[in-house]
């Protein structure tokens, strides 16, 4: 690789490095595996940096590439899943009470933890970072229904779980 794409690609590890690493969290429940992840990704998009027809292409090939290999480590022997600390970033000026939503936050880590992993993709797709089900279906290589169905389903096991998230969403909607 010449200087210039060297330098291009730095620029978009230091630029969206953080997003992606935000995202393998949500998609993982650790740190140190989204960490992990995130490396994965970034490894093979500067294997790829050549071949890509734009560098804003790579954010959407890293984070196609994060979700495979999400998809593929759960195909795997069964991993033990942990849940140490709370590693969601906190939103300040909040509200809520710190407790109840230090509770909330884990109750949905835990419901997504118990997805599978591809309805966890579709879910911090579409919810997490605001992704068109159409952007949603491209990253991830499947069909808008695909999409469609998986959330659904998993949306349906996430307000099972979580029935807060109900009594939340109802309560934004009546604030609107």
């Amino acid at each position: 690789m010449d200087d210039a794409h060297d330098r291009a690609y730095a620029d978009f590890v230091r630029e969206r490095s953080h997003a992606l690493l935000r995202s393998a969290f949500l998609l993982t429940g650790d740190q140190h595996l989204a960490e992990d992840l995130v490396q994965e990704a970034l490894a093979r998009t500067h294997r790829a940096w050549s071949r890509l027809e734009r560098p804003s292409n790579a954010e959407a090939y890293a984070r196609k590439v994060m979700y495979h290999a999400q998809v593929s480590f759960w195909r795997r022997p069964k991993v033990a899943e942990s849940l140490p600390g709370d590693g969601l970033d906190q939103h300040g000026g909040s509200t809520e009470d710190p407790a109840e939503a230090a509770v909330r936050r884990v109750a949905l880590r835990r419901a997504l933890l118990s997805l599978s992993p591809k309805q966890r993709a579709v879910i911090v797709l579409r919810y997490f970072e605001d992704h068109t089900e159409v952007e949603a279906a491209q990253m991830l290589g499947v069909s808008v229904s695909t999409v469609k169905t998986q959330c659904a389903r998993g949306l349906e096991r996430l307000r099972t779980l979580v029935p807060d998230l109900r009594l939340l969403a109802d309560a934004r909607e009546a604030g609107r």
